[in-house]
């Protein structure tokens, strides 16, 4: 928390998107609608599931409520803060603010992995083994599944938040992102840094690498396996469902990755905000049209909800 003159550092300040004041405002007033219609639209689906009996105990949608939940979770971590800096440029954020920040951000994203996972190996368990998906996906089961999923996002980051937060920083605060990230976090402190990036990288990779090498093993063997049905009703269905989680994947996974191959250079920074913008605050967007428009059940819950709501 100290910097090479002895001075404590007391916040930090992110630099955001350095743009005029006109792109400014317009910048304030697109992602004020991203942030509301995520909101909106991922609140609607919890809802949907939570009140449907159709879909109520069904795994496939208990999964999806908690994802949803997630969404405006991790939409809210750094939007809200975003939309401030765009209102009011040149604000600080206090150190143990901006910390707070990148634990939530991140334990979130590794929490979105974990659920992306715990998503396919239910379309996993559900198409390869029907007969038996009843008795090992069962309510009780599914929980546990997404009590794990929580605990595992939330606990799997605390140490490199911990370490990073003790080291020294020299000459600057200034953090050039719109969110605490490592990176820039990193980049300001003291020399030598020692196993501490290393060790951030391990934590972020491993997560990632796993969890994405397991969705693409889960849904190949899906694939398999519809494609050796000889139900032609039942291999649409099946695919229909699965394209529209490897949209989501897609998404994230490669939004995620580019962070990591991304070119270096002068402009990195820039890359680095855009890339972040884009799963931060895009795909939450696009995610719950994705799974919805797609999906027959979801479509007759969502007309249900709304004939009971003109109802009342």
């Amino acid at each position: 928390m100290e910097l090479v003159n002895g001075t404590t550092v007391q916040e930090f300040i992110l630099l955001g998107f350095r743009v005029e004041q006109q792109g400014r405002l317009l910048l304030l007033i697109f992602f004020t609608a991203v942030y509301t219609f995520t909101l909106a639209e991922n609140f609607i689906i919890v809802m949907i599931v939570v009140q449907d009996a159709c879909l109520a105990h069904l795994p496939m949608y208990i999964l999806l409520s908690n994802f949803s939940w997630l969404e405006m979770c991790y939409v809210s971590s750094t939007v809200p803060w975003m939309l401030f800096d765009l209102s009011f440029p040149g604000g600080g954020i206090s150190f143990h603010s901006c910390f707070l920040q990148f634990y939530i951000f991140f334990s979130l994203g590794n929490t979105e992995c974990f659920f992306l996972a715990a998503m396919a190996l239910d379309r996993y368990l559900a198409i390869c083994y029907p007969l038996h998906y009843p008795q090992i996906m069962c309510q009780d089961s599914c929980y546990v599944l997404v009590a794990t999923c929580w605990v595992l996002g939330f606990l799997w980051y605390i140490a490199p938040v911990f370490l990073i937060s003790r080291l020294s920083f020299c000459s600057s605060n200034t953090i050039d992102h719109f969110v605490c990230d490592p990176g820039p976090i990193l980049a300001l402190a003291c020399p030598p840094l020692g196993y501490i990036p290393l060790l951030c990288y391990i934590f972020v990779s491993s997560v990632v690498l796993a969890t994405f090498l397991f969705i693409v093993i889960s849904y190949a063997c899906v694939g398999v396996t519809l494609v050796k049905t000889s139900s032609q009703t039942r291999r649409i269905k099946g695919f229909t469902t699965v394209s529209s989680h490897l949209a989501v994947v897609t998404l994230f996974y490669g939004s995620v990755v580019a962070m990591y191959v991304g070119p270096n250079g002068k402009n990195q920074a820039q890359i680095t905000k855009v890339v972040t913008l884009f799963y931060s605050a895009i795909t939450p967007v696009l995610n719950p049209l994705i799974y919805c428009l797609r999906n027959d059940q979801m479509k007759e819950a969502l007309a249900r909800f709304l004939r009971k709501k003109r109802v009342i």
